[in-house]
């Protein structure tokens, strides 16, 4: 059998603050909530998708923010350009907007980058080879 990827962990300072990041940019929900002693650990995933892949929430992180030039990021598609100019609309009202909107050619499509609670970018893409609004090779 070969390996599947099932989850990504993230230490952040603040989960609540983390959770309502990746609820309201990426849609993602609680699927789990754990604490034991002082630890708490929280499993967000998309919506049909809690058996497949989780972001996994681990309270104790430090701030860590990106250099400028690092390309790092997690990745979301959304279903249309317009989702992708909303999402960077909400991002720059709210300070929190790393990469303005860029179209490039396929496979990277059209995206923006967004800056979470902890630094970390997250990028919303359309027109990329994988999620909603894929496309092919032309």
């Amino acid at each position: 059998m070969h390996p599947v990827l099932t989850h990504l962990a993230l230490h952040v300072r603040d989960v609540d603050h983390s959770i309502a990041f990746y609820q309201r940019y990426c849609q993602m929900s609680v699927v789990h909530d754990r604490h034991r002693n002082n630890d708490r650990v929280v499993w967000l995933a998309e919506i049909g998708q809690e058996n497949r892949f989780v972001i996994v929430l681990i309270a104790g992180g430090t701030p860590d923010p990106q250099a400028e030039g690092d390309y790092s990021h997690l990745g979301f598609a959304l279903a249309s350009r317009a989702d992708v100019e909303r999402v960077a609309a909400e991002a720059t009202a709210e300070g929190q907007l790393a990469w303005p909107l860029c179209d490039e050619a396929w496979p990277t499509g059209y995206y923006c980058g967004v800056v979470d609670p902890d630094g970390r970018v997250v990028e919303f893409s359309h027109g990329q080879p994988l999620g909603p609004g894929s496309t092919q090779s032309t």
